[in-house]
């Protein structure tokens, strides 16, 4: 099991950015994948993208070419790089851990409100 504690939420403005990290107990060379989720007021949690221990990346439609997912084995880190933000990004995002034996582990939460 890993504990997992993210960070880097707030209020931006549309059109704007913001970094989040997911910051792990410990080492995530192991890790099978690490994830972003975020689950809308009223809405379904959702992953929005997902980065292998190889490498690969996938992401929801709706933030392709705006986000980018990636993992800092030597920090023990996950980075999730939001650009050109939209309202409807507002969400509390989760960061999840998968093992290569299918235990999932997940973060608590961290608040992103896209507003003017």
């Amino acid at each position: 099991q890993v504990q997992l504690v993210e960070s880097g939420g707030g209020l931006v403005q549309p059109g704007g950015s913001l970094r989040l990290s997911c910051a792990a107990s410990r080492s995530i060379a192991s890790i099978y994948a690490m994830a972003w989720y975020r689950q809308a007021p009223g809405k379904q949690r959702e992953l929005v993208a997902r980065v292998t221990s190889g490498g690969s990346t996938n992401y929801v439609d709706a933030v392709k070419g705006r986000f980018t997912i990636s993992r800092d084995n030597a920090k023990n880190t996950v980075y999730l790089q939001m650009n050109s933000l939209k309202p409807e990004d507002t969400a509390v995002y989760y960061c999840k851990a998968t093992t290569p034996s299918g235990f999932d582990s997940w973060g608590q939460g961290t608040q992103v409100t896209v507003s003017s």
